[in-house]
């Protein structure tokens, strides 16, 4: 023995062997975090492990060689012998796998199972039951369903189901199996929340959904100080009875505590579930304020900060308040959880956001998403701002190709088919338009933001009955979101312009105080329109006011094109041609095609609209034929040659022979009507 074990001391092949262990398990480390981040199957994984172990034998077989003759190079006979060893070693490896598959065959087999092993790594997670005796406490619970699914969508090797998708399914509903085959997953979690004072009481049952099996239940009794750790448990555990890849740097952000003050845990799921409600300013307001709320409690709260920051940038996007004071709170918000915790899906997430929305450089923006898109790939979150960006640069078809991928990940968001169909509109696809938004009611019934978009393609298609048949409830308040263009644009290519000009004073007079400045504004130019065109005098002081409102809008915010465009219009309804086309130019200037084909060619179309107004025929005519062409929104929808018949901004030019042969040309057209 001694001699034994001299003669591997003077061959090194204990060093040798330390040595090329530790070169494996720092290679597997590698490999298991590039796996997880672009979700590889785990049969590479396993192929890799093998090879190695053939390897080590090997690399001992070589060692012991060498260090007994001192060569410094491999000879032809040695070549050969590592040939057939490793040639032994893949047929091993080979006749392994396949065995191992073989048997998972036969297992899943003998069970009855139908879902392959990716699809056994698929999960939703139903709607979480508020079992609280305050009802008002629902948020609680909405808050934890989606900070569980946020955990888990960290996972890469886990397909998760989107909240979206499962808002329509009770808590405990009936048929597990049946939810099962639409959303297309194995499992599902069921959940219960109870809230009481500062105590929390969350049951959790992970269900296997083809046999109704339990795979795990647990009850935790917690203080809303200690709420963020079950989350993190709940998730590592999915993901363990799963069999899902888990690093440990996913397993350190699952299982991450974001926040042990009871303040701020209460106020950033109050704030979650505003968000996630869809889209209007007053949530949005309300959403910001409760992440404000938590950041006060808890200053150390990263991800509080984060979902601020992209409330912030989101309000500077869309002009509701684009102030020097809001983009400074925008970017304080953002260092924060930077400083914090630079490294999290949700802080990077927010600087991709705040570099689209604040800085406007889509092109960066386009590459941080598609990097947060490579190491969460089934995050359909991450992938709808890039929807967004690609679309706004012109690359329509690759828009499209994401949305379908995201449907497959999330088939019953009602969100995604909507945007679905709001992309087949800015080509003009209204047929599909019409099957989109009938799908999102289908799985959201009266929602009315679908029901807004079925009806901007009927008139598109200027079949203004369906159109009314969908619009059949007039907005009363100014800050009902989105709804107020629908109803207006339907009465104005009616020439209903006197219904119009009774709702929308009532409208204005009336008080609403989840109304912005902006709502304000764009009731004023509505009304001041259908004034005009009804022929009253009292269209000047409308646009007055709603010129200087835009004015003291400016000064405030800097030159956002979108305010440059509404000001144009005013100037226009004043008679200040010069005004009109220097307001247009300028944000054409500030976001030309290159930068924005949505933002510059709802600026062309309003272009157009100011030179037909002013008696330019030949150019409103060419500037329209250019639009008919080219995929874009206008203030409702891209302009159709249905809409061009009834639109009166267009009367002057009926009479004009290029503008009737612009109403039939190409007559065999199938993208627009």
């Amino acid at each position: 023995m001694a001699e034994l074990l001299a003669r591997l001391r003077q061959r090194k092949l204990v060093q040798w062997a330390l040595a090329y262990v530790a070169f494996a398990f720092a290679l597997l480390q590698g490999v298991d975090i590039v796996a997880q981040r672009f979700a590889w199957p785990d049969q590479l994984e396993r192929i890799l492990i093998l090879a190695l172990a053939v390897g080590f034998f090997v690399a001992i077989v070589l060692a012991w060689y060498h260090g007994e003759k001192g060569a410094q190079r491999v000879t032809h006979i040695e070549l050969v012998v590592l040939t057939l060893v490793l040639a032994a070693g893949g047929i091993a490896i080979w006749h392994f796998d396949r065995a191992a598959h073989t048997h998972a065959a036969s297992a899943s087999g003998a069970q009855g199972a139908s879902t392959s092993e990716t699809s056994d790594k698929s999960i939703a997670v139903l709607p979480f039951e508020n079992l609280s005796d305050d009802k008002a406490n629902a948020y609680f619970a909405d808050g934890m369903q989606d900070e569980i699914l946020t955990r888990l969508s960290k996972i890469g090797t886990l397909r998760v189901i989107s909240r979206t998708s499962t808002l329509q399914f009770a808590s405990h509903p009936e048929s597990l199996t049946e939810i099962a085959k639409k959303l297309g997953v194995a499992t599902i979690l069921e959940g219960s929340v109870q809230k009481s004072g500062n105590k929390v009481r969350i049951i959790v049952q992970l269900i296997h959904a083809s046999d109704d099996r339990h795979l795990w239940s647990e009850t935790y009794d917690r203080t809303l100080d200690d709420v963020f750790g079950v989350q993190g448990e709940v998730a590592g555990t999915i993901a363990d009875k799963l069999g899902a890849t888990l690093t440990g740097d996913a397993r350190r952000q699952v299982a991450e505590v974001a926040t042990r003050n009871a303040t701020a845990s209460d106020a950033y799921l109050r704030g979650l579930s505003l968000m996630r409600q869809g889209y209007s300013q007053a949530q949005e307001n309300a959403a910001i304020h409760a992440f404000e709320d938590a950041v006060k409690a808890d200053p150390h709260f990263a991800a509080a900060w984060a979902q601020l920051a992209r409330g912030y940038a989101h309000g500077i996007f869309t002009g509701t308040d684009a102030t020097p004071e809001r983009r400074a709170a925008a970017l304080h918000a953002l260092e924060t959880a930077e400083r914090l915790q630079p490294d999290t899906l949700e802080t990077q997430a927010a600087r991709a956001y705040y570099i689209y929305r604040v800085q406007g450089d889509y092109d960066e923006a386009r590459k941080r998403f598609e990097g947060l898109h490579a190491r969460w790939p089934n995050d359909v979150d991450v992938m709808l701002p890039l929807v967004y960006i690609l679309t706004r640069q012109g690359h329509q078809a690759e828009a499209d190709a994401l949305v379908a991928r995201a449907l497959r990940l999330d088939p019953l968001n009602a969100k995604l088919h909507k945007l679905r169909g709001i992309e087949a509109s800015l080509e003009r696809r209204f047929d599909e338009t019409i099957v989109e938004s009938q799908a999102a009611l289908a799985i959201a019934p009266g929602d009315a933001e679908a029901l807004r978009i079925e009806a901007g393609a009927w008139l598109a298609r200027g079949d203004l009955a369906r159109a009314a048949q969908l619009l059949d409830h007039a907005p009363t308040q100014l800050s009902v979101e989105g709804e107020q263009g629908q109803y207006f644009e339907l009465e104005r290519l009616q020439h209903s312009y006197a219904t119009s000009i009774v709702r929308l004073e009532r409208m204005l007079q009336t008080p609403d105080p989840k109304a912005g400045p902006l709502d304000r504004v764009g009731a004023r130019i509505e009304l001041a329109d259908m004034q005009r065109l009804a022929g009253d005098r009292a269209a000047e002081g409308n646009y007055r006011s709603a010129r200087d409102a835009l004015r003291d809008l400016q000064q405030k915010q800097g030159e956002n094109p979108i305010l440059l465009v509404a000001l144009a219009w005013t100037e226009a309804g004043l008679g200040d041609e010069t005004a009109a086309f220097a307001a247009v130019d300028a944000a054409l200037r500030k976001t030309p095609e290159s930068k924005d084909v949505l933002v510059a060619r709802f600026a062309l179309e309003e272009r157009a609209r100011l030179l037909a107004r002013f008696g330019h025929k030949d150019e409103a005519i060419a500037g329209l034929r250019y639009l008919l062409g080219v995929p874009y929104s206008g203030p409702i929808n891209p302009i159709t040659r249905a809409s061009l018949r009834l639109d009166p901004d267009f009367d002057t030019l009926r009479s004009d022979p290029e503008f009737q042969k612009l109403l039939q040309y190409p007559p065999a057209a199938k993208t627009v009507p």
